[in-house]
């Protein structure tokens, strides 16, 4: 009976050897497998050994599989090196490909919103169509391609809450609705890029928060724009409103220390304002550089109705540089008036006494200057260099001959390098010019002067215009 059992062992075992073929639970091992385990219970169990003993393996084969029980991974043995068999999923990560995937986050907003996980990478794949706003809660919402990755609310608000997060890769789009409706503190950080917004009713707002971040984000038939309400950083960067939007792109109001937009498009059309800061919103700094203003609007700036200048927008804590609009900056502060047949006689208290110029002036092209009789005063935000650029008519009479000095005057004192002197002798009209450059702080003011070094006899201007820039 042994010998028989023996006999029939050795037979299957010859067969298997033939066939190059082993089975273990099945009797028809796969065609392409040497070896081919079938079981519904139980696993393979590969040598286990600490990672003392793996070190040690002698000589080990390209391809050698063991456990190693103190790192608890798995290492395979490759050109002279041990790997290691790590995963590649993410921690804090969850692929989302429905809104069903999204289930545990609607149990933890109460069946109201999506309350994602803070510090959690969500990755949408596809088109989600959600039921719910989201709270961003600190996430990661980010997308692989922005085209087909698309989030998808049919009315109502897509993002909610007082939190921040991180948004990027994506199409958001709200028929009927609208995409922000945030309000965060001064912690909270919003970091919004690489997107494409479609298809909204409202763009929203957001308020609050300590840093606000656009960058290369299109939006694309939207009915109107977006509010930015008391935000500390404000950055915009390459941002685009295309033509086929409608209303107001982007309202500022509240106070903010920084607004920083760079380059990006305005194209609005018809009706449709690029900017609204007409609420006079508080801007410690506000930067603008390199948007480009385009389209039929005859509103491109709805301005500030406190601060600006006549056929400016902003006030001068704001450096504009942008095609379409005007350049505001103190660098091309500038202020201008003249006197122009309502002149006032000037008169001396002594001879070689200067005293200012008397006479009503008519102002023009003021920029982050102000004028009054004989005055302009700079009232941009930083010094800096002018020239000054003054011609005068003298009418001289009566009285004989006589010597006039005329002079700049700045903040009340004299300005010696510019300066100049005619002398008229009876019945003789006459002119003077002033050309020079004065370094001027906030507030200072230059004035005209003239000084009699004949005798204290009045004198008469006629004409006098003067140009700081």
């Amino acid at each position: 009976m042994k010998i028989n059992s023996l006999l029939i062992f050795l037979g299957i075992l010859v067969s298997n050897l033939l066939c190059a073929q082993v089975g273990i639970g099945t009797t028809t091992p796969n065609a392409s497998a040497i070896l081919d385990m079938t079981s519904t219970t139980q696993g393979v169990l590969t040598p286990r050994m600490t990672t003392a003993q793996r070190i040690a393996i002698s000589n080990p084969a390209n391809g050698l599989f063991v456990y190693d029980t103190t790192e608890n991974a798995f290492y395979f043995y490759k050109s002279s090196v041990w790997i290691k068999l790590d995963s590649n999923i993410r921690n804090n990560y969850k692929l989302i490909k429905s809104a069903a995937d999204l289930s545990a986050e609607l149990t933890a907003g109460g069946g109201t919103k999506y309350l994602l996980s803070s510090n959690t990478l969500y990755e949408i794949n596809g088109t989600i169509t959600l039921a719910q706003p989201i709270d961003l809660n600190n996430a990661y919402l980010t997308g692989r391609d922005t085209n087909e990755d698309i989030l998808v609310k049919s009315g109502g608000t897509m993002f909610t809450g007082t939190t921040g997060g991180n948004i990027k890769n994506l199409t958001l789009t709200v028929p009927g609705g609208t995409l922000f409706s945030l309000t965060g503190a001064t912690t909270q950080n919003l970091i919004f890029r690489d997107c494409i917004v479609s298809g909204c009713n409202s763009i929203g707002s957001i308020s609050g928060f300590g840093v606000v971040f656009l960058s290369v984000v299109q939006f694309l038939g939207n009915t109107t724009g977006i509010t930015y309400n008391n935000i500390t950083n404000l950055l915009l960067s390459n941002v685009a409103w295309f033509g086929n939007n409608t209303g107001t792109f982007e309202t500022y109001t509240g106070t903010f220390t920084l607004i920083e937009k760079a380059s990006g498009l305005c194209d609005v059309n018809g009706t449709a304002v690029g900017i609204d800061v007409s609420s006079n919103p508080t801007v410690t700094n506000g930067v603008m550089l390199g948007v480009s203003f385009a389209g039929s609007s005859t509103t491109y700036i709805k301005k500030y109705t406190s601060g600006s200048f006549t056929g400016f927008n902003f006030n001068k804590n704001w450096s504009v540089n942008c095609p379409g609009i005007p350049k505001e900056s103190d660098d091309v502060a500038t202020g201008y008036y003249n006197m122009n047949g309502n002149a006032t006689n000037t008169a001396f208290t002594a001879v070689n006494t200067p005293t200012k110029i008397l006479g009503t002036t008519t102002q023009s092209n003021l920029f982050r200057v102000t004028a009054a009789n004989n005055r302009l005063t700079y009232t941009g935000s930083k010094p800096r260099n002018f020239e000054i650029i003054c011609t005068g008519t003298v009418d001289h009479t009566t009285g004989g001959n006589r010597v006039f000095a005329y002079y700049i005057y700045k903040n009340g004192v004299q300005q010696p390098s510019i300066s100049a002197e005619r002398r008229f002798v009876n019945n003789d009209i006459g002119n003077f010019t002033l050309i020079g450059s004065v370094f001027m702080n906030v507030n200072d003011y230059i004035e005209v002067w003239v000084e009699n070094q004949t005798n204290d006899s009045s004198t008469l201007l006629t004409k006098l215009s003067v140009s700081l820039r």
